[in-house]
Formats: structure tokens, C-alpha cells, sequence
């Protein structure tokens, strides 16, 4: 009796996955190579590295093919017994439905999520196929995630659950508060990563290596960046995907009342990482316990001790052994300078704001087990968040979510001891909630400054076409298309300076460009800044302008500037000279704007430094002409839309009647035609019973006259 042919088997190198492939089961390699196995589409493969699992083969996208690799998810990796940049084989599989799945969770189960939807869990396990022993992780309600290990199947072997799958939970299940987090789990950060892998990864797999070389592996990485980016995150995945002992301790945990028992704490922290080494010992928040010394005044003795002892323990006479300190901090510029150089912390990595693409692939992340609604456009939602960290998203996307279950929250009767299964199928989470949740999340890094989300846009202001336009061009397109200005060579301008006589719309137009271009928005009242300390002026400045590098792209707003930036000649007053130079250096210094505008108003432009004019800080001068004929009707339409307004109201006529007036004029016009239009009415009415009051309610219009009553009431207080 002839063997059955062997089936063809390939060899591939293992490489991140696509968040949003996490916890599906598949695995992408190039279709070629999936001809060389003899699979299709969805076909089931068996993956060997030091375990065995199975997945679904599915094909890279174009970008990434022509490579031998296969992109494969954190728990398709530890059910393969495998780590990125390993090799796996790779061959194709028979398969059976499931009948019976034995399952363990991992973390602390709940009845309501978990015993009581069994039915549910089947839908979310339809598809992906599992053996006995791999991890599965799924989405269930009340939860973000929860992982289960498969304990037994029936038939015995590759299976594929599906919606008739019976779930069993095994009752000796393992209690954990915290699942694994994987390189899949943190998005924006690729080049980070890329780093903290060359520099932690490979010392603790392949210490030979660098014993070959003849070289001491990096033995310190000091994680910088601003609250919320995932400095905390990046350890947790390094720990878990390098399988090492991880160590975890807030910086104000070491401090101890009693003489030396802070010391004693650290000490006895490097011993336990040595004698589980390779170990990691994280330390969060490190400004708390290793500031500059030279700075610390005479009570401070304990500091001081804390400094030294982390300086002796990091890089003293004793060998740490295969052990890495990972530290965070947002303030690295407090730190002891001994701590940062080489044999302490080796390599110090700024963890940056993510851009456009980082915000999209971090969206992907928080909004995996979340039923999203098909007008959810999350490339849309990422142009709209700028300035937005990992931890603002994560907030973002909680908050859309709460916003859709207030929609629930009527049809819930509190009653039930449980919400019945077609209600929450049919709970989403829409674009509205997102916008909703838009309004209730602003980004961390600037919520020390003042900053506005604006709601006017270009249609609520009247008239000033050009000056739109040369503001969409300057500002607006460098921001939308950043490659053709690169392409072409041209920089787009640091400022613009809008001057004009009170009223003529100058903050309107930075509040409508800042909606328009969807930048971050920082509104400073020049007064505000000048302070009676001395710097204090100056440090201000410096704050705004670091918040707004932070956040970009971003426009800071400098309403009555000629208050902060006079001629420095005019007098002795040192404080405006010196806020005068901050900002000269800031616009065009050593450090680059880059997506920063700074946009200023003033009607007194004759008071400001003529340094501050020139092309480089301020290119473009604006000035803001009265309202014409036609923008003066322009701006009579807009506001008199949401009035009700006579059959005998002219607008045209109104428009040569109101010549010489600004906008903020025509604005105050409205107001009081139509307080005029309602003083009336209850004159008119006073005699009336409520009812019948409020039931002529509806026939108050404001009519030509009460306009014009309005223009000579202005006109008489003009004059």
C-alpha cells in the first residue's frame, strides 16, 4: 500500500503583525508562498516553531510582499512557542468542526460575561481555528479583553469553532488581573519599538553575542515623553515578549521614612532581578527618586541617599548580571546627570506624539472588540486628533462608547438581572458618538495652556474673500498637502499678522481657519503672559511654544499683541524686552516650527517691534478693510438667519444704511432690532392672559422698523 505524499512544507522568518488582525488567528505571507504550500484564501495551516498551533493563512497586502516572512499576532506567536525575527514551518492542515470546547480563562471570570453568554463566546470564536493548549483572546461585554487557554476539544486536533460550538469552562481556571501585552498592543510607536528591541531584546535572548563581540550589552534605557504615550506599555511588552522576570516600581514607592530602609528597597530590588535574571526592573516616574542633587536643599538627605545608591547599584563594583533598568519620565531634564550617561542609561529614547498614521493604527487598537457603525470613518478620526496621545484615545474611544450606551440606557429595565442578548447585539457605537466624545477629550499635552476647539467656520463670516483665501493658501494647504510643498521647495509661513480697527473680525477669521485646517488651537490674551517676576514672562512664552511643537500641527492665537510686543526703544520697561526677544527667538531661533502658525491681531500695528515684522516671523501683514456693500450684506444674512424676520425687512437696504459700520457693528445692529422687536411685543401684550400670550408668541417678528430704530440708536450714542 503506497504513503500518501508529504505535504510541502515552508520555511519563513516571523514579523509583526497588523493591529487589526490581532486576536483573528490569521497569519499573512505572500501569495506565492501560499502557492508553494497548495492553500488558498483562508485555508488552514500548522505552524511549528518550539509548540504547534494552526492559523489561517491569508495574503500580505502589496506593500509587503516579496519577502520571506509571515505576519503573525502575539498570541498565534506564544502558542508557536515563537518570538519575532524567528523561524517557523509552516505546512498546510486537515481541519474538523468543533463539537465541544474545554476552555481556561486566564483572568478572574465573571458570570455575567462570561458563564452566562457562552452562546455569545461560540460567535466570537466562529472562525478561528485552535488545538488544545493555545490561547484564545475575545471581546466580551464589560470587558476589553479576556484570554482563555484551549484546555480540551472534541474531536481531538485542529478544530474550528463555530456558532453551534458547545463552550465549557474548566473549573480549575487560572487567575490573573492582568493579560499579556504584546507588540501589537501599542501602535505609533514603530520606530520606538524598533529601538527598544535593539537595545533590551537581543541582550537578554542572545547575551553570546555580545560576549563574542567582546562588548557589554546596554544595560539602562531611560523612556522619555509626555503622560499618556506608552512608556508604561512598551516595558509590559518587552517583558512579555522576551519572556523575562519583570520587575515593576513606582518611583515614590522606594521612598521610606526610616533612616536607610529607601536604600534597603532598591538593594533588595537588584537582588531579586539577579537572581531571576534575564529580568527587567522598570522604574516609573524615576524623577521622583533620582533628581539633581545640586538642586536639592539640606532636608532632602533622603534624595540624595536614594541618587547615590541607584548610581552605585546601576554601574558600582558588584556586576549586575543579565539585567536591564528600564526607566520613564516625562521631566528628564530633572535628572541627576550621573544617571545619564553611558553604563547607567545607555540610550535615552523620546517617545513622541503620535502622527496621523500612529493616531489611525492606536484607534484600531481601542476600538478592536467595540461594534463600530458603518459611517465610523477612523482614518477620518485620526486627521481630527491632533495633539492626541495614547492614552487620549483610549479616553476618545471609552467616551464614543459611553455616549452610545446613554442611547441604551432608556430601553434598560434595572429590574433584570441581566441586559438581554438582542439589545446589546444591537448597541453600536456611531460617528456621532465620536464626534460627541470629540468635545469631552482634548489632548494632554495641552491642557495646561488654554486651549479652544472652535466652532465657527469660513460661512459665518462675512465678506473678506480675499483675506480668506490668502489664509487657506498660507495656512490651510501646507497643512493638507505637506508633499507638494516639499516637492516644490517652499516653506509655508512661521505668522501672520491681522491688524484692522476693533470689530472687523480679526479673532473670527483665527477661530474659522482653525476649524477649517483642524489644527490644534491655543487662544493667548497678550496681557496674560506678562508677569511682575522676572522670566516668569519669558518661561511662558517658552511653555506655550513647547506645547504647541508638541501638539502639532497647531496655531497660537495672539490676540492684542502691541500689549506683549512693543518698540523695545519706547522706554525702560525690561519686561517687555525681554519678551520681545523670546518670542523673536521662538519664531525664527535654532529649534524649527515645524506645523506651527502663529497667528496675531492687533489694531495698533504702529506699537509693535518692526523686528517682529519682517518676512521669516511675521510674512504675511493683513489688513482687515472695512465691510463693503456686498460684505456688509453678506454679514446681515448671517446674522439674521436664525430670526424671524418681517415680510418688510429689506437686508439690501439695510446694508447702504449701515455704511461705515464693522462687523462686530452690524452684529450689535441685530441684538438690538431685535431686543427693540421684543420690548414691543410685550408692551403690545402686557394687557393678555399668559395663555393667550403665549399663544401669540409665534407672531413676533422683527420688522424694518425695529432695524431702523437700532441704526439711530447706534448713531446717537456714536456721537
Amino acid at each position: 500500500m503506497s504513503q500518501p505524499p508529504e505535504k510541502p512544507t515552508l520555511t519563513l522568518r516571523i514579523t509583526e503583525a497588523l493591529p487589526k488582525d490581532v486576536g483573528r488567528g490569521v497569519v499573512r505571507f505572500d501569495p506565492k508562498d501560499m502557492q508553494k504550500l497548495g492553500i488558498g484564501i483562508g485555508d488552514v495551516v500548522s505552524i511549528f516553531g518550539k509548540q504547534s498551533t494552526v492559523a489561517r493563512a491569508m495574503p500580505t497586502y502589496v506593500a509587503q510582499r516579496g519577502q520571506t516572512l509571515v505576519q503573525m499576532d502575539g498570541i498565534v506567536r506564544a502558542n508557536a512557542g515563537a518570538s519575532l525575527d524567528e523561524s517557523v514551518r509552516l505546512q498546510r492542515t486537515d481541519i474538523q468542526t468543533a463539537r465541544t470546547l474545554l476552555l481556561k480563562p486566564i483572568e478572574p471570570l465573571r458570570a455575567a460575561s462570561g458563564m452566562a453568554q457562552t452562546g455569545y463566546l461560540a460567535r466570537l470564536l466562529d472562525g478561528i481555528p485552535v488545538v488544545t493548549g493555545d490561547r484564545v483572546r475575545v471581546n466580551l461585554f464589560g470587558r476589553r479583553a479576556q484570554t482563555f487557554i484551549v484546555a480540551e476539544t472534541a474531536p481531538d486536533g485542529p478544530v474550528l469553532p463555530g456558532p453551534l460550538t458547545a463552550i465549557r469552562f474548566a473549573s480549575n481556571g487560572m487567575t490573573r488581573t492582568h493579560g499579556a501585552v504584546t507588540y501589537e498592543d501599542i501602535g505609533g510607536l514603530r520606530r520606538e519599538l524598533r529601538r527598544i528591541r535593539e537595545l533590551i531584546e537581543l541582550p537578554l535572548r542572545y547575551p553570546a553575542v555580545f560576549e563574542r563581540l567582546g562588548i557589554d550589552p546596554p544595560k539602562g534605557v531611560l523612556l522619555h515623553g509626555p503622560p499618556g504615550s506608552g512608556k508604561t506599555q512598551i516595558a509590559r511588552a518587552v517583558a512579555h515578549e522576551t519572556s523575562a522576570y519583570f520587575l515593576h516600581i513606582s518611583g515614590p514607592e522606594i521612598i521610606d521614612k526610616l533612616y536607610g530602609a529607601s536604600e534597603a528597597q532598591l538593594r533588595n530590588l537588584f537582588d531579586e532581578a539577579r537572581r531571576h535574571e534575564p529580568a527587567i526592573i522598570f522604574i516609573d516616574e524615576i524623577d521622583a527618586i533620582a533628581p539633581q542633587r545640586d538642586h536639592m536643599s539640606g532636608d532632602r538627605q533622603v534624595e540624595r541617599r536614594v541618587v547615590t545608591q541607584l548610581l552605585a547599584l546601576m554601574d558600582g563594583l558588584e556586576r549586575r548580571g543579565n539585567v536591564i533598568v528600564i526607566a520613564a519620565t516625562n521631566l528628564p531634564n530633572t535628572l541627576d546627570p550621573a544617571l545619564r550617561r553611558p553604563g547607567r542609561f545607555d540610550r535615552e529614547i523620546a517617545i513622541a506624539i503620535p502622527d496621523k498614521e500612529g493616531r489611525r493604527e492606536i484607534l484600531e487598537i481601542h476600538t478592536r472588540g467595540m461594534p463600530l457603525a458603518a459611517d465610523v470613518d477612523l482614518q477620518r478620526l485620526a486627521t481630527a486628533t491632533h495633539g492626541f496621545v495614547g492614552a487620549d484615545l483610549a479616553a476618545l474611544c471609552r467616551e464614543a462608547a459611553m455616549s452610545a450606551l446613554r442611547r441604551l440606557l432608556p430601553d434598560i429595565d434595572f429590574n433584570q438581572a441581566a441586559i438581554p442578548d438582542e439589545k446589546l447585539l444591537a448597541l453600536e457605537v456611531t460617528a456621532d458618538d465620536f464626534l460627541t466624545a470629540q468635545t469631552e477629550v482634548e489632548p494632554s499635552a495641552l491642557r495646561e495652556v488654554y486651549v479652544e476647539t472652535p466652532d465657527v467656520a469660513w460661512d459665518d463670516v462675512g465678506g473678506l474673500d480675499e483675506v480668506k483665501q490668502l489664509l487657506i493658501e498660507a495656512v490651510e494647504l501646507p497643512l493638507r498637502h505637506e508633499s507638494l510643498f516639499n516637492h516644490i521647495g517652499l516653506h509655508p509661513p512661521k505668522g501672520i499678522l491681522l491688524q484692522g480697527v476693533p470689530g472687523t473680525g480679526k479673532t473670527l477669521l483665527a477661530k474659522a481657519l482653525a476649524r477649517q485646517s483642524e489644527a490644534n488651537f491655543i487662544a493667548i490674551k497678550g496681557p496674560q503672559l506678562v508677569s511682575m517676576y522676572v522670566g516668569e514672562s519669558e518661561r511662558g512664552i517658552r511653555e506655550v511654544f513647547h506645547k504647541a511643537r508638541q501638539a502639532a500641527p497647531c496655531i497660537i492665537f495672539f490676540d492684542e499683541i502691541d500689549a506683549i510686543a512693543p518698540h523695545r526703544s519706547d522706554g525702560d520697561n525690561q519686561v517687555s524686552e525681554r519678551i520681545v526677544g523670546q518670542l523673536l527667538n521662538e519664531l525664527d531661533g535654532i529649534e524649527d516650527l515645524k506645523d506651527v502658525v502663529v497667528l496675531a491681531a492687533t489694531n495698533r500695528a504702529d506699537r509693535i517691534d518692526p523686528a517682529l515684522l519682517r518676512p521669516g516671523r511675521f510674512d504675511f501683514v493683513i489688513e482687515l478693510p472695512l465691510p463693503d456693500h456686498t460684505s456688509r450684506l453678506a454679514i446681515l444674512r448671517i446674522h439674521t438667519q436664525p430670526m424671524s424676520l418681517d415680510d418688510d425687512v429689506d437686508l439690501s437696504l439695510l446694508a447702504d444704511m449701515t455704511a461705515g459700520f464693522t462687523g462686530a457693528d452690524i452684529a450689535g445692529l441685530c441684538r438690538n432690532a431685535a431686543r427693540l422687536a421684543i420690548r414691543a411685543f410685550l408692551a403690545d401684550t402686557s394687557h393678555q392672559s399668559d395663555a393667550r400670550q403665549a399663544a401669540t408668541e409665534h407672531d413676533l417678528r422683527i420688522a424694518q422698523r425695529h432695524f431702523e430704530a437700532a441704526r439711530r440708536d447706534w448713531k446717537s450714542r456714536l456721537y
